[in-house]
């Protein structure tokens, strides 16, 4: 009997071991554990004093979007139009799919320009955010569960490499979301339309069909983004 044969409830534990007999167990393991061989501690604050943030984005003073997610008092500061759409979607994903979120776990625009990482004075431009920055700081890793993992890649990968995790920097952050196109990037754009037609679907948006990470198909793309971008 298959796994989607049975009348029990599917369980992301039932999906995971359906993914592995149908993927194999390397595929999801190397989804699961997939990081930098050890993670850097983080520097003491610098003062970012560049007119851009590190990836390539105006710092800005004004001008931005205040993002709420549905079912939680989260509220945090975007810039507007794709960057808002993109990171929107990945903070709804991880608020279901990964651990529930309030207001004062979710970070995103700020002025505050002592960073410890450089990737870190993209909050600076409005492209990045941090989720749970208390849990998972700067300089650590390790901190999410495998299932969890398997989550982010799915993020990442159904994001068409656009979104790049702090996880998977040398001063590991794994709060850490950012946009990972230079600002006139057309596959910013297009994701950012993909996103708006499919949360525009019933039954299709953030927060829903939260099994398919667990999905061959999905396992598959996501390694292969997460290989992708470890060659960079």
């Amino acid at each position: 009997m298959s796994l989607f044969d049975s009348a029990r409830p599917i369980t992301r534990r039932r999906l995971l071991t359906g993914a592995l007999a149908a993927t194999g167990a390397a595929a999801v393991h190397t989804l699961a554990v997939s990081r930098p061989a050890a993670a850097q501690p983080a520097d003491r604050p610098n003062e970012w004093t560049e007119r851009v943030s590190a990836n390539g984005w105006p710092v800005v003073t004004k001008g931005l979007e205040t993002v709420r997610v549905e079912g939680s008092d989260i509220a945090l500061d975007l810039l507007p139009g794709a960057v808002t759409t993109v990171l929107a979607y990945v903070t709804r994903r991880f608020h279901y799919e990964i651990t529930a979120l309030a207001a004062d776990d979710v970070h995103g625009y700020t002025t505050r320009r002592a960073v410890a990482a450089p990737y870190e004075s993209n909050y600076l431009s409005g492209t990045a955010i941090a989720l749970h920055p208390g849990m998972y700081p700067a300089g650590v890793r390790d901190g999410l569960f495998p299932n969890q993992l398997i989550v982010i890649r799915d993020i990442l990968a159904q994001c068409d490499g656009v979104v790049r995790w702090g996880g998977d920097e040398k001063v590991a952050k794994e709060s850490h979301f950012q946009i990972d196109t230079a600002p006139n990037d057309d596959r910013l754009k297009r994701l950012a339309a993909k996103l708006g037609k499919l949360a525009a679907l019933p039954g299709q948006g953030a927060g829903s069909g939260e099994e398919l990470a667990f999905t061959s198909p999905r396992l598959g793309i996501a390694r292969s983004l997460w290989q992708q971008q470890q060659s960079r």
